[in-house]
């Protein structure tokens, strides 16, 4: 221990409560019934000829919460989560090529099985087949500068891993480094209020209070009442993830800026067994703040570029500065007019190029709310479960490279 721990002051809560905005208790729901709404969801899919195998399943969680300190705080606290996914897998006829479709626009949510039911997997089914066998027949990349209009269902994994993440002050300060790593974010001083994270527009907001959001609660583990702050503001990095224990670190810079000392509440333990630490809130890329920009808008003004549904498979360094990102579906844009199907996309990055790349902003229409329902951290590892909000963007000439078997 280099110095005694100084723990933010914090309100005390005599009587907290505070619960998931659940309608239908998805633990109520027979077993059967749920089985029944899957398999009815894989024959719909498999009506479409060439979708070859399909997997679906449901994720639900129900904890209850209570939280006591010597300060004065009693809470109480349920939480629900689910999740209904699909992932379809369409074979070429002569087994030369395979390409799958997950259900990417359907994302975890802090709700009860009313999402379930909202989903329509039955009704949606066809149509992530359909994607998945179009992609048999694509156009493959070629490797090359392009334009992306990376739609949220995309956008939310790329704000994860590479802003939600590294501005996690623990990793900044290299207390978490075993498990993914530090970040490119440090020393502290030479990036709070300076550094550019993107362009003048771009705004990173920390919170836990959209309802049904995964991340959201009435206290965090450390009984502090969670606030709303932007970690990105004007594209300049404004603000961290903290803790009790994190937020006196920072205590200068929040004196330079006239604002308390105080936890953003982003303390989180997954049991009661596990000793809580900071886990990122909902981080969310906020919408356009002049005009409800369109899709269309945004693909109208590029010459040669790729539209990006749908997260994939991705991977990034140990300081969360060079990434790579595939997606679900990709579309070919010519001349502002989308021309096509395409495969085997994945776009290269640098954090700060990428993001200062970015040029145009989706308005309020575009935005979704995209997320993870398993959040690794930490040794010994625990799971979190947050949301990203974010708007469709463009970002220009960016390095995609080509994935297929045979490029």
């Amino acid at each position: 221990m280099k110095r005694p721990i100084e723990l933010a002051p914090t309100e005390h809560f005599p009587d907290g409560k505070w619960q998931s905005p659940m309608e239908i208790d998805p633990f109520g729901i027979p077993i059967e019934q749920k089985v029944d709404l899957l398999l009815r969801a894989n024959a719909e899919a498999l009506k479409v000829q060439g979708a070859r195998f399909v997997n679906s399943v449901m994720f639900f969680l129900k904890q209850e919460k209570s939280f006591a300190s010597s300060e004065g705080s009693y809470i109480e606290q349920t939480f629900f989560r689910s999740l209904p996914q699909m992932n379809i897998t369409a074979v070429k006829q002569d087994f030369s090529d395979f390409q799958s479709r997950q259900s990417t626009d359907i994302a975890p949510r802090g709700l009860g099985y009313e999402h379930v039911r909202d989903a329509h997997l039955v009704e949606n089914a066809g149509r992530w087949a359909e994607e998945a066998v179009a992609k048999l027949s694509a156009k493959p990349i070629v490797p090359g500068r392009y334009d992306l209009v990376l739609l949220p269902t995309h956008l939310w994994l790329t704000i994860h891993e590479s802003i939600a993440h590294p501005t996690e002050l623990d990793r900044i300060m290299g207390f978490e480094a075993n498990y993914a790593g530090t970040s490119f974010v440090s020393p502290i001083q030479d990036y709070l209020g300076k550094f550019r994270y993107g362009p003048d527009f771009m705004n990173i907001q920390g919170e836990r209070s959209t309802p049904g959001t995964l991340s959201a609660a009435g206290w965090d583990d450390e009984g502090v009442k969670p606030d709303e702050y932007l970690i990105i503001k004007n594209g300049i990095v404004n603000d961290l993830q903290t803790t009790r224990e994190q937020a006196p670190w920072l205590a200068d810079w929040y004196r330079s800026q006239g604002r308390p000392v105080r936890s953003h509440g982003n303390s989180y333990g997954e049991t009661w067994s596990a000793v809580q630490f900071q886990r990122m809130p909902n981080v969310n890329l906020l919408p356009n703040a002049q005009r409800d920009v369109s899709v269309d808008e945004l693909i109208a003004d590029v010459k040669d570029g790729i539209l990006i549904d749908g997260d994939g498979s991705f991977s990034i360094d140990q300081q969360r500065f060079n990434a790579q990102f595939g997606g679900q579906v990709f579309k070919e844009i010519k001349d502002g007019k989308i021309t096509g199907p395409l495969k085997d996309v994945a776009y290269q990055m640098r954090t700060p190029e990428f993001w200062n790349s970015m040029d145009g902003l989706g308005g309020p229409s575009t935005h979704f709310i995209g997320g993870s329902f398993f959040d690794g951290k930490g040794q010994p590892s625990q799971s979190n479960a947050v949301n990203h909000g974010s708007p469709a963007a463009r970002f220009r000439r960016v390095n995609v490279i080509n994935t297929g078997r045979r490029a």
